[in-house]
């Protein structure tokens, strides 16, 4: 039964769809709801988009209250559905108990509690919105987060930035996600720092184009805004969804770079994105389930990166091969210039003579001599055994 009512719900039958979505909200079938969010990722957005349409008309001041026992279950499909729900009849009583189920209901209750308090704020709600803020769930942090900062509430902003400095990575992105949701732009330099010291420099990178876009980030950070532009390349496919290409806006970043490529690190993001998106588009592995729109989109990409001069930014990275530069490994993938790329083995940093050591070898100019010279500074066995191994 539950099925046909369903299929009710999302079908295009206006008596159906209605009678369906009375039946949920007057009787609070909480089954059939379950039911309904078990079917998110088969349906289609502008289909979900109907049904919250269509629950939400079925709410009336006589059965809101019955959406209490929908919250048990969470959906961010419907989150808009339930939160704007009682945010209609929203009243003192009702916002008393949405504080209550804040602090002591279910991670589903809070998740849409939390919404609720960004559209009713309460001040009571600052200290449980605290309290879940960094929670393992990553629904509830979000909203906690961005209802936080519709507060401006410093305590858990400062909080946050504290977390940057951890030397947990996981924790050091959990501040980071926080940030982002949170909303304060000028959070940015606190979380590119963190990102030049994190080993998940890609994951860290993700996030921020959420906080500030990358055309500004262009305009107010302008190197540090290539290197996060690199880091998400890097993560692209593995780490980072391809269809944030979209949210990123890459077609029209690569755009804007590409007028810039007489700069040593555009030009290194240029050569890095060339390659990444010839990846993407070679291996099916990478777009066999991504949608029409995601393949198009990074087909785009390729063909643009196409267009560029290979050899003439391979000749401008040279200035990154230095050791101070953040863009000196990937500039290192790019290289010819042998003698650029020697000068390095007198780097302090033993990571970096280990991959100047590597791409000698693969360049066919690693000798005995040369392995010799590169572990002068090396005090790691393992890196010096990875070099007498090449």
């Amino acid at each position: 039964m539950q099925d046909d009512l369903i299929k009710k719900l999302t079908g295009k039958n206006k008596n159906d769809y209605e009678q369906a979505a009375n039946h949920l909200v007057n009787t609070a079938d909480v089954e059939m709801f379950r039911e309904l969010v078990a079917k998110d990722d088969y349906l289609f957005d502008f289909v979900k988009q109907n049904v919250n349409e269509r629950l939400t008309n079925a709410v009336n001041a006589s059965n809101y209250r019955n959406i209490f026992v929908l919250m048990k279950v969470y959906s961010p499909s419907y989150e808009d559905f339930i939160v704007n729900s009682l945010v209609k009849y929203a009243d003192e009583d009702l916002t008393d108990e949405m504080l209550n189920l804040l602090d002591n209901g279910s991670t589903a209750e809070k998740i849409y509690c939390a919404k609720y308090f960004s559209k009713i704020q309460d001040p009571l709600a600052v200290e449980p919105l605290r309290k879940n803020a960094f929670s393992d769930n990553a629904s509830l942090s979000y909203n906690c987060a961005v209802t936080l900062g519709m507060f401006k509430d410093r305590e858990s902003y400062e909080h946050a930035i504290v977390m940057l400095n951890s030397a947990d990575e996981f924790e050091k992105i959990t501040g980071v996600k926080f940030l982002s949701a949170y909303g304060d732009v000028s959070a940015v330099p606190f979380i590119i720092n963190a990102m030049k010291m994190s080993s998940m420099s890609e994951n860290i990178a993700a996030e921020i184009p959420y906080l500030q876009n990358i055309f500004s980030l262009l305009d107010n950070y302008y190197d540090d805004a290539l290197l996060v532009l690199n880091n998400i390349i890097n993560g692209l496919g593995e780490i980072i969804p391809l269809s944030c290409a979209f949210d990123y806006e890459l077609f029209e970043v690569f755009e804007r770079i590409i007028y810039k490529s007489e700069d040593s690190k555009a030009a290194v993001v240029l050569l890095n994105a060339h390659e990444k998106f010839n990846t993407l588009t070679e291996n099916d592995e990478y777009l066999y389930d991504e949608d029409k729109d995601t393949k198009n989109e990074i087909m785009d990409i390729k063909k643009l990166l196409s267009d560029i001069d290979i050899g003439k930014l391979e000749k401008l990275i040279t200035e990154e091969l230095n050791e101070n530069s953040p863009f000196v490994y990937t500039a290192l993938e790019f290289t010819n210039d042998i003698y650029s790329v020697r000068e390095l083995l007198k780097s302090n940093n033993q990571t970096l003579i280990l991959k100047t050591a590597e791409i000698l070898k693969k360049l066919g100019s690693l000798d005995e001599n040369t392995k010799t010279v590169a572990l002068l500074k090396v005090t790691d066995t393992n890196i010096k055994s990875i070099i007498r191994a090449l």
